[in-house]
């Protein structure tokens, strides 16, 4: 549960006075609640009393029934607050969450980010932001308004009536209700968990479903894959159908313990008043104060039920990136400064498997060189720019980058001398000129024009409507040509050291390809580019050509 409370400090601290008033009003709404009703059973009871006894007419009706009425018009007015206070400081402080999220993302391995999948990565988080609302709308503040509360009640119990009712009443919620509410968090604690992770694999099957459904039907899956999704909304629905059962029986529960708090509470003040000297009117107050105190305890059971979710939820939000390995002899390994990139005896091996790929790779890029790695598909070209980009550990070998050592550079400082465009980069829904800020905020039109017109996408995005001209999801609008070119623009305007490129002319025809890569070096003259292909327009612009078969081990 340390996680929850981290959760709680987190989202406390985003907006602290906004949660202080929605804490605030939230007690007053319930004091009010307990001072309403207790005033409203002492009126009732002294009126009946003094009309008993043949003095009504000089009873003081108007105080107490102007004390009644303004409690019930200031608690509808706290409550209203209280809503509107306590919801919308949780929903500035779920929106500082989100950014929180982001950044700790931004720490975790380039490697790690690239293993995630869009919707899977995008439910999964949209789930646990939501789940963690409840941290301080359904478990922290009605938590704390309720013992805030029963604490103030405890003491006007004592003050008023006797110390036997404030005692008992007490007793029966604090103790009764803390039972009730532990044996609910107890039985939920798994079951809330499996609830959220049934439905976020009937989302990941929906999700694939409907992307995956021309394939499907091609193929005659269909009925299998609606199968499948049809077993996991079975899934999903039983384990919320258990849920609510719980919460439901825990609402009974609830109920029939405030039918006891109350009716000992009657109890005990009807054996005082017959007993001491006790005013029965003040008795009554008992009575009813224990029937408005039962508004702090039945809510608190649907946070109780998703406190398994919640804690899930806040594990994963505040996973830590695991930290990079350090090689002890990085710092002994020292190359030309001169040297953009230098690989000495490299060997490598696919991520997951125990046979090399490549063996003893030596080769030195200085500024404004173009290396070109040739070879077959899967001989290991995409797996050594990841090498070379630090997003796949050396397995033999050394790679220095400006003359350091690669595991010596912290992962912001070299992202920012190094890009590596893969065979799969992603545009995003939005303008043409958004998409390219990501490599520059603040980014002007005119250097986005440059960019593009190096790529030889400028006439293109003009006919469009311009760099402000949108895109759809995934760069919809754009040929599949089109789309490189603008992944292209977008690496080059990050003005790296070190350009790695993965099939960078893919979808272009050779005398594009060559305009491209020419277009490349002239708008980075200083910048060392290493190409991945098999086409002859980068083959031939490259300064260097390094045939990997050279380097395939002998089994």
């Amino acid at each position: 549960m340390l996680k929850l409370w981290k959760v709680l400090r987190l989202l406390w601290r985003a907006h602290p006075f906004a949660m202080w008033r929605g804490a605030l009003l939230a007690v007053l709404v319930l004091l009010m609640g307990a001072a309403l009703l207790g005033l409203s059973g002492w009126f009732i009871t002294a009126t009946g009393l003094a009309g008993i006894a043949g003095i009504g007419i000089a009873f003081d009706v108007f105080r107490p029934s102007a004390g009644v009425r303004g409690l019930a018009l200031g608690r509808a007015a706290a409550r209203y607050g209280e809503r509107l206070l306590t919801h919308d400081a949780t929903l500035r402080a779920l929106a500082s969450l989100r950014v929180t999220l982001l950044q700790r993302l931004e720490r975790f391995p380039v490697a790690d980010l690239r293993r995630l999948r869009g919707a899977s990565a995008l439910t999964r988080i949209t789930a646990d932001v939501d789940a963690l609302d409840g941290v301080v709308l359904r478990l922290a503040l009605p938590v704390a308004a309720a013992l805030v509360t029963h604490a103030a009640v405890f003491l006007g119990l004592w003050a008023l009536t006797s110390h036997a009712v404030a005692i008992s009443v007490a007793a029966g919620y604090l103790l009764g209700g803390g039972v009730v509410l532990w044996r609910v968090g107890r039985a939920t604690l798994g079951l809330s968990a499996r609830a959220e992770t049934a439905s976020q694999d009937l989302r990941r099957r929906a999700i694939g479903l409907f992307r995956g459904r021309r394939e499907a039907i091609l193929q005659g899956a269909l009925p299998r894959w609606r199968a499948g999704l049809d077993a996991a909304e079975t899934e999903a629905r039983g384990a919320m159908d258990r849920l609510d059962a719980i919460d439901t029986g825990a609402g009974m529960v609830l109920s029939a313990l405030v039918t006891l708090v109350v009716a000992l509470a009657f109890v005990l003040g009807g054996w005082l008043v017959s007993a001491s000297d006790l005013d029965p009117a003040l008795a009554a107050i008992g009575v009813f104060v224990a029937l408005a105190l039962g508004e702090t305890l039945v809510p608190l059971r649907r946070g109780m039920a998703e406190i398994g979710r919640m804690r899930d939820a806040a594990e994963r939000v505040l996973a830590e990136p695991p930290e990079r390995a350090a090689r002890a002899r990085a710092a002994a390994v020292e190359g030309p400064a001169d040297v953009v990139l230098d690989l000495r005896h490299l060997s490598l091996a696919r991520p997951g498997w125990s046979r090399l790929l490549l063996h003893d790779l030596s080769f030195a890029l200085r500024p404004g060189e173009m290396l070109a790695l040739r070879g077959a598909s899967g001989l290991g070209k995409s797996t050594l720019l990841d090498v070379i980009a630090g997003l796949e550990p050396v397995t033999a070998g050394d790679v220095l980058l400006l003359g350091r050592p690669l595991a010596a550079w912290a992962e912001p400082e070299l992202r920012e001398v190094m890009t590596l465009v893969p065979q799969r980069a992603a545009l995003v829904s939005g303008t043409v000129l958004e998409n390219l800020a990501l490599a520059r905020p603040g980014l002007s039109e005119p250097e986005a024009m440059a960019a593009l017109g190096a790529v030889q996408l400028a006439e293109t995005i003009d006919a469009r409507g311009g760099v402000r001209s949108p895109l759809g999801e995934g760069g919809a609008g754009l040929s599949g040509g089109q789309a490189r070119r603008l992944v292209l623009a977008r690496a080059i305007l990050r003005r790296p050291k070190l350009l790695l490129l993965d099939e960078p002319t893919e979808g272009l025809d050779g005398q594009m390809a060559r305009q491209v890569i020419a277009g490349i070096r002239e708008f980075l003259p200083e910048a060392s580019i290493i190409t991945a292909s098999h086409r002859s327009a980068e083959l031939e612009a490259a300064d260097h050509v390094i045939d990997l078969k050279r380097y395939i081990p002998e089994i």
